[in-house]
């Protein structure tokens, strides 16, 4: 399968020709035959982090543009994913199914990234221990996953900034019984999201975002340039802003009601309603780092999620039915025993 002739010129080692890789340890390109080590970093760095202002009336957005490089599509999931250098695979990054190269299509492009800062190792170290400190997990589930195909990719986010101006209307009760009341209040407040985390792709699943969700630093981001994604699979921004701005909408919905009931003052308050002006919003579109173990448990496929950022963890896993009720039977007998020494005792 062809490479794009871009990619390959920019991580091909300028010392004996041979392909490199970028080295999350080193942060750099690592030659894979002479050992070389290619710096990516530049001065320009910083503005990896600069946000772009989205203006809701104008009349249409950017169009996205054809980026030369070679799809390929799963089959099964139909994701479409972007393979640099030796990241080459016949298997999809985020289901396992099996990829084929297909046509050379358009995407929007990509502003920055967080590179891989978590290594294939460090990750393999991570889900294995993962796997081993599970509650009542069967017995051969640390086989079964060793079994597994452990993929990475550079998953597709945006990034949200906005000004929200909020005027609600709420309602919270006091006392019981006959002294139960409600009381119905309202008020105004302002709310400024930073950086709110949106997947810009339907397969990113709720796993594969919590696995990342709270790792982002805006300091970590860098200019997007093939070096990061050489020995990486990556999938390319195809949604357009408004999408992530519905999508944005929903995930500010419960983080606008907690905040009013905040604002109110009492956790057990319902928020009966509330409108909000929003202003000053500002994206970005990058890609973050993941690594997926899957593997199948008597037929049925699960996966491990290790954010690359910092390696935090998290996973789908099966339970022993034979320990769940071992469990339960020895809680069952020590509250029982617990009872009777209680009554004994005449403390019940």
């Amino acid at each position: 399968m062809e490479q794009s002739a871009v990619s390959q010129s920019e991580i091909q080692c300028n010392s004996c020709g041979g392909q490199c890789a970028f080295d999350p340890a080193q942060q750099d390109l690592l030659c894979k035959s002479c050992g070389s080590l290619w710096p990516l970093a530049t001065e320009d760095d910083h503005k990896a982090a600069e946000e772009f202002p989205f203006n809701p009336d104008a009349p249409m957005e950017e169009f996205p543009g054809l980026q030369g490089d070679q799809i390929h599509q799963c089959e099964t999931c139909g994701g479409a994913v972007v393979f640099t250098g030796s990241a080459l695979s016949e298997n999809c990054p985020y289901c396992n199914g099996p990829v084929v190269l297909g046509i050379e299509d358009k995407a929007y492009a990509t502003m920055a990234l967080v590179p891989f800062r978590v290594n294939r190792d460090y990750a393999t170290h991570r889900i294995t221990d993962w796997v081993s400190r599970r509650f009542a997990a069967p017995n051969d589930l640390a086989s079964f996953a060793e079994d597994g195909r452990v993929a990475s990719v550079y998953a597709p986010f945006w990034t949200f900034d906005s000004r929200e101006a909020i005027e609600y209307w709420a309602s919270y009760t006091t006392g019981s019984g006959d002294s139960r009341r409600r009381h119905h209040v309202s008020g105004k407040m302002d709310v400024l999201f930073d950086d709110l985390l949106v997947p810009a792709s339907e397969h990113v699943t709720p796993l594969i975002r919590d696995g990342i969700l709270h790792d982002f630093r805006p300091e970590y981001l860098r200019p997007y340039r093939a070096g990061y994604l050489a020995g990486f699979a990556a999938e390319r921004h195809t949604m357009p802003v408004r999408k992530g701005l519905r999508l944005n909408k929903q995930d500010k919905d419960l983080l606008i009601r907690n905040k009013i009931k905040k604002h109110v003052g009492r956790q057990n308050a319902r928020v009966d309603r509330y409108r909000t002006d929003t202003t000053g919003i500002h994206y970005r579109r990058i890609l973050l780092p993941v690594w997926i173990l899957h593997y199948s448990y008597r037929g049925t496929a699960k996966k491990v999620v290790v954010s690359g950022i910092d390696g935090r963890t998290f996973g789908e896993r099966p339970f022993s039915p034979w320990k769940l009720a071992a469990y339960s039977a020895i809680l069952t007998a020590l509250t029982m025993a617990l009872g009777l020494i209680w009554g004994a005792t005449g403390i019940l």
